[in-house]
């Protein structure tokens, strides 16, 4: 997985006017589309679309500071229709308008080209197993929310505080297959998985796909396939979100896996009453690289 991401750092700089195809690129090196973008996404700190965004602007702004050609002609250089489109792009990266730059030579803001590399830490061995599910269904309360990456989500928060203590334990009784009890469920998530994109929370339970699910609450289909689960255990969300990370860092690179499309689905087994600290379990849906 690093050197197709890195392979895909170099297509990205051979292409940076041109639009990307990273199907294409996926499908020749082995992978897929979806689960490229997501380690992408995991190990840069940013989307794929915003690197390229960010590479196009940088190079860009050389030729503005050199004044040797008329902005249309850099725009469309650089793979822009109208210097208005060119322009909005320049200013979203750069934080100043093409005309002061062309002025002043400045301020500009580089992306300097990405490098992955697998670094050897001796870090704790991540507790994980690989189990087949048949398909299940996924049934309580849905949200749409930003994502956020670190911390407590206040969205999903007030989602959950939301409901009546008596709607927890009617969700947490229709619970009759794994993953068992009441679960955080993570779904819709676009493959860049941008911190501020938009997904679908839903707090609810599994149930087998036969079980009936009463009309008041919303579902959510998941097909048979395989599920890679983290055990996770300490403060959280820190400890379950230190271990979400590292799944990318760490395991994926090490293990003969891959992200499929489908939710992410955490289990809480133990929790303190005040839930600073919590035992976790993190199912993923995966498929053989």
């Amino acid at each position: 997985m690093i050197s197709a991401l890195n392979h895909l750092v170099d297509l990205v700089e051979e292409h940076l006017a041109e639009e990307l195809d990273v199907h294409g690129l996926a499908t020749a090196l082995g992978t897929t589309e979806y689960h490229l973008r997501r380690m992408f996404s995991s190990l840069a700190g940013m989307p794929l679309s915003e690197y390229v965004r960010r590479r196009r602007m940088t190079v860009a702004a050389a030729d503005v500071v050199r004044g040797e050609d008329d902005l249309l002609s850099i725009a469309v250089r650089h793979g822009y229709g109208s210097t208005e489109a060119f322009g909005r792009a320049f200013r979203a990266v750069h934080g100043a308008a093409l005309r002061d730059v062309r002025r002043d030579g400045g301020p500009l803001r580089t992306q300097p080209q990405l490098r992955f590399r697998l670094t050897v830490e001796g870090s704790t061995p991540m507790d994980a197993r690989i189990v087949d599910r048949p398909a299940f269904r996924l049934v309580g309360h849905t949200v749409r929310v930003p994502l956020i990456h670190q911390g407590v989500n206040p969205h999903i928060q007030q989602h959950i505080t939301a409901l009546p203590q008596q709607e927890h334990l009617r969700l947490k009784a229709l619970s009759d297959t794994e993953p068992g009890g009441l679960l955080q469920v993570c779904d819709d998530l676009v493959p860049d998985a941008a911190e501020g994109s938009e997904l679908t929370y839903l707090h609810g339970v599994a149930v087998t796909r036969d079980t009936p699910a009463p009309d008041d609450l919303d579902a959510i289909e998941v097909p048979a396939g395989r599920w890679a689960v983290f055990r996770t255990d300490g403060p959280y969300p820190q400890s379950l979100q230190t271990t979400w990370a590292a799944t990318a860092t760490e395991w994926f690179p090490s293990n003969p896996w891959r992200l499929r499309p489908g939710p992410s689905i955490v289990t809480v087994l133990e929790r303190a009453d005040d839930f600073s600290t919590a035992t976790c379990e993190l199912w993923l849906p995966v498929e053989p690289a």
